[in-house]
């Protein structure tokens, strides 16, 4: 039989071939063995494998015969997904973000369905769109505005109100059901979508919505928002209109002047003439650097978007502005049914600063010069600028972590994190490493990137006086204790190749990151094989604990870190050797491993 994933990228290349085609029969794929291997290999490595929904239902105890239970209740539709765990997420802003945890089971089929959907839609999804897609991230996102938006006058900053909470279920599957009819696939979706949620032991019936934690919902949401897509293409196709003329009659006329100038200086020989023709010449070239070169008259239009943000550029007045925001909301209310938010939509001239994906935007107006071959030009005139919110941003950070405070006359100096000091000296130092990079990587593409350096400075000093409480020590000290000899500090650690020092990291290590994605995906047949680790060694039918190759079934143990394993049980040393957060056992030390009576080896 030809593997799934294979027939999945016929699909793709199928819609990629022809945006207008109808896929039908796709629900079958969902009976298929070897798509939910792949499934559990996407899902098992995240933090969120071992996290428990309503029920006791995690990544452990995956087996043939779980997958065979899954497919024989979808094959015959009795399948229905559990209620979703509702818990809560703090925002920047001081309010509570609804998540939603599916059962491991229901991720498991969602992942699946994941797969065959993906396979369908992301080739017709439009360039525009960035948020949850292979290949594609904020800084994919930011990219196409530093090298899109360039001469931009206005900007639109655009936030559609609880858009993953408010997506009308109707207008959802009727958008799907354009493209996909198979009403299998159609019932199961709405299972999903129906299935509501569990918050403090109570049930909640869901009316509308994509459940934010759920596998399919950032899938389900872009394909409502690509109606979204379609529409901003139309409008600026409709809206554009290229300028009347490329110079301003003043640029013109002065360009003109200078080839005239030009061609006196070369023609003549006489000494005091041509003095007097090359100073005209560079009074006339000082004029041209200050006269504005590009004619006003042009109508543009550019959008991006990334989950339910984006922001549109316009070459126009801001009365083109006002109709274009009004133009949106009405699209967004009646096709959407839902709400563009009055207060985080903003027409921002591009002289000042507008905020997109935690980025300060706006285009430069500089008429400082660069000397580029035999000519000089205005190089970062009309340039996208993208900058660091320092004081929104890294100090709200900072201040939220309890890494800085404040003193009694206003200076603001580096804290100890009482919250960590039962960590071991490694893990503090991992944790302010972690928190540095996640900061410097997002934040590498900024023009004001240097600033850090400031921030830099109160992780280190914080991690220091962190270690100095933990050890009842002063920080010249502690850098004395863990100096390397090479004028650096570090926390030594042991390995199996010997000992190494974990170094806290410097922000300019972190000013070319290199490329990654916002979410882990297999949508393009990325898999040099379709047989994976998991179905290989659950077909081999040996239990990777005590040996035996004659149990009825066998099944995955999965932790959720293998550096929490202690190693004083005989399967907890089999996984560190291993360094694996899985392990293929029988049924019987399955349970045994789970009972704490493991058999002695």
């Amino acid at each position: 039989m030809k593997p799934t994933m294979e027939i999945l990228n016929q699909i793709y290349q199928n819609s990629k071939n022809n945006s207008n085609e109808i896929f039908t029969r796709l629900y079958r794929y969902m009976l298929r063995l070897d798509l939910y291997y792949i499934a559990y290999k996407n899902l098992y490595a995240n933090n969120g494998a071992a996290t428990q929904g309503i029920d006791y239902d995690t990544a452990d105890g995956f087996g043939k015969e779980k997958i065979q239970k899954i497919i024989e209740a979808l094959s015959d539709e009795s399948y229905s997904p559990q209620p979703v765990r509702r818990t809560y997420i703090a925002k920047a802003n001081g309010k509570q973000r609804p998540l939603g945890i599916p059962t491991f089971t229901d991720k498991l089929v969602q992942e699946v369905l994941r797969l065959i959907l993906e396979a369908v839609y992301e080739p017709i999804f439009l360039d525009c769109s960035h948020g949850f897609r292979p290949k594609r991230s904020c800084h994919t996102a930011l990219q196409s505005i530093k090298k899109g938006f360039n001469g931009t006058r206005w900007f639109i900053e655009g936030d559609i109100k609880g858009c993953f909470d408010n997506i009308e279920h109707s207008t959802l599957i009727s958008l799907i059901n354009n493209k996909v009819k198979d009403m299998r696939i159609i019932k199961l979706l709405w299972k999903f979508l129906k299935a509501g949620y569990m918050e403090n032991w109570k049930y909640h019936s869901t009316y509308s919505g994509c459940p934010q934690g759920g596998i399919i919902s950032p899938l389900l949401s872009n394909i409502y928002l690509h109606e979204l897509d379609k529409f901003a293409v139309k409008l600026a196709e409709g809206f554009n209109k290229p300028a009347s003329r490329q110079l301003t009659k003043e640029m013109s006329n002065i360009t003109y002047r200078l080839h005239v100038l030009k061609k006196k200086i070369g023609n003549t020989d006489n000494i005091d003439e041509k003095q007097i023709l090359l100073k005209e010449y560079r009074q006339l070239k000082a004029t041209q650097l200050k006269t504005p070169s590009k004619m006003q008259d042009d109508k543009k239009l550019k959008y991006i978007r990334y989950a339910d943000d984006f922001i549109i550029s316009v070459n126009g007045d801001k009365e083109d502005c006002i109709k274009i925001k009004q133009q949106f909301s009405n699209f967004i209310a009646d096709t959407l049914k839902m709400e563009l938010s009055e207060e985080k939509t903003l027409i921002t001239h591009s002289n000042d600063y507008a905020r997109f994906l935690g980025y300060d935007v706006r285009v430069r107006r500089d008429s400082k010069i660069k000397i580029h071959g035999n000519t000089t030009q205005r190089t970062l005139n009309n340039m996208v600028e993208l900058n660091i919110p320092l004081a929104d941003k890294i100090m709200t950070f900072l201040f939220s972590k309890d890494i800085i405070g404040q003193t009694s006359d206003g200076r603001i100096e580096p804290i100890k994190r009482t919250a960590l000091i039962r960590n071991t000296p490694l893990e503090i130092i991992n944790i302010y490493d972690a928190e540095l990079r996640g900061i410097c990587n997002y934040y590498h593409m900024a023009s004001n990137f240097n600033q850090l350096n400031y921030f830099s400075y109160l992780m280190e000093y914080s991690c220091l006086k962190t270690l100095a409480c933990k050890e009842k020590s002063k920080i010249s000290k502690i850098i004395k204790k863990y100096r390397d000899g090479k004028g650096k500090w570090g926390i030594p650690y042991e390995t199996q190749k010997g000992s190494k020092r974990y170094y806290l990291s410097k922000y300019y290590d972190c000013r070319n990151p290199k490329f990654s994605d916002d979410i882990i995906t297999n949508n393009e047949i990325i898999h040099a094989s379709n047989v994976t680790t998991f179905e290989s060694r659950l077909a081999n039918k040996e239990c990777e604990l005590c040996g035996t190759v004659e149990a009825e079934h066998y099944e995955i143990h999965h932790v959720n870190k293998v550096k929490n394993l202690k190693g004083k049980k005989h399967w907890e040393k089999i996984m560190l050797a291993k360094r694996r957060k899985t392990l293929v056992v029988c049924k019987s030390c399955h349970n045994s491993i789970h009972h704490g009576n493991e058999a002695k080896n």
